[in-house]
């Protein structure tokens, strides 16, 4: 299975104990070894709103893809003049008829998100170069770390390829960055990467005084075996925006830190993030967005995650909280507070080594916190579906 969407698919099998095929298509083509691997996913959800914020929304049934979108992955390695050489390409898709902004009427819309597409070269001895498009490092061992990877999490009943997991509430999104990387050699369980990346506005609105600058984050980790089992990590994210429809120039920073153990069937999982001009909370179910609010905001959150593998039945069980608060916002016009947390209970049947049922219930809560008036709104996400990976 290719990199980076086996790395996805690992986590969360490893974490949460649903299964999946160890290996994609493996072809060989001359000095090149061919990988071609993927999933296919598809949820019905049922979603309830109530409160002003959502005053117009109905009752929502979908059938969607959940976090991880279905994708197929087409990767190649090699070994020439003592470098380790790949590419990956990744192509993801949606379930329901949506072209991300229409809700399904009839038309015969949907999309194609490419969100990898990279070449790198190394040696186990120096590290590896990575040169592309690919799951940014700020926040990604969050959302690896994430059991609603292989299910729905908030975010259901929208357009889109996707839902939420629990982005925005408890974690910032990692996104699928144009980015120059470096990774360090793995040191018995010890590394590092570090990588500049594309400069993210962090405004809709563009003007002629408005620039980019690169972007650069980076984490360590150090990971290990054993009857108790664990990884910890911490990271860090930082951008300069220059922007006169966001009120000039500043500099969006943020830090991360994490672990997870496993001991026997249980599994625990804690993560924390803080930052400045870091979250693009909304006011609606989308938040967690990467320097989309125009202003600098003071940002922090995190979440809290426990599983458990039933003996001789191998189903997950796991619940979750996490919660994101994003003060000095703009909402409708005006200075606001935001606060959006969830909670979410899941279980994961491996029907098979390559199939895996999921049911799964979120209740995401947002607050709105104005001078001239405060509001909230909650979503209620019953979802059941099932995850194929080969």
């Amino acid at each position: 299975m290719n990199k980076k969407l086996g790395l996805a698919v690992a986590g969360a099998v490893l974490a949460f104990g649903a299964s999946a095929a160890n290996a994609g298509i493996i072809i060989p083509a001359g000095d090149w070894t061919i990988d071609i691997g993927g999933n296919v996913n598809a949820y019905y959800t049922n979603t309830r709103y109530s409160g002003g914020l959502f005053a117009n929304n109905a009752t929502s049934n979908q059938v969607q893809t959940g976090l991880l979108p279905s994708a197929l992955g087409i990767g190649g390695k090699t070994r020439q003049n003592d470098l380790d050489i790949a590419f990956q390409f990744t192509f993801f898709t949606g379930t329901n008829s949506s072209d991300g902004v229409r809700q399904s009427d009839a038309g015969d819309y949907n999309s194609i998100n490419i969100r990898q597409s990279y070449l790198t070269f190394g040696d186990a001895s120096w590290g590896t170069i990575k040169a592309g498009r690919d799951l940014g490092l700020f926040g990604s061992d969050a959302i690896l770390s994430d059991m609603t990877l292989l299910g729905v999490g908030v975010g259901a009943g929208n357009p889109g390829n996707s839902t939420l997991g629990r982005i925005g509430s408890g974690y910032v999104y990692a996104d699928w960055i144009g980015q120059i990387q470096y990774a360090s050699p793995n040191w018995n369980g010890f590394s590092f990467a570090v990588a500049a990346r594309e400069g993210l506005r962090n405004t809709a609105a563009l003007t002629a005084d408005d620039k980019t600058d690169l972007g650069y984050d980076g984490k360590v980790s150090y990971e290990w075996t054993g009857d108790v089992a664990g990884k910890v990590w911490a990271g860090f994210i930082s951008q300069k925006h220059n922007s006169a429809a966001a009120g000039g120039e500043y500099r969006s920073r943020g830090y991360e830190v994490g672990g997870k153990l496993n001991v026997a069937d249980f599994g625990l999982v804690g993560y924390y993030y803080d930052g400045k001009g870091l979250d693009g909370q909304t006011g609606g179910q989308l938040g967690g967005l990467q320097f989309r609010s125009p202003t600098k905001t003071d940002d922090k959150g995190g979440y809290v995650q426990a599983t458990y593998k039933l003996p001789g039945v191998g189903t997950k069980l796991g619940v979750s909280y996490g919660i994101s608060k994003s003060d000095d916002g703009i909402y409708a016009g005006n200075a606001a507070d935001f606060e959006n947390k969830s909670w979410i209970v899941g279980a994961y049947h491996p029907l098979t080594k390559s199939l895996n049922l999921v049911a799964e219930y979120a209740h995401q809560k947002i607050e709105v916190d104005q001078a001239a008036a405060n509001t909230d709104g909650k979503a209620k996400t019953i979802s059941l579906g099932a995850i194929l990976f080969f």
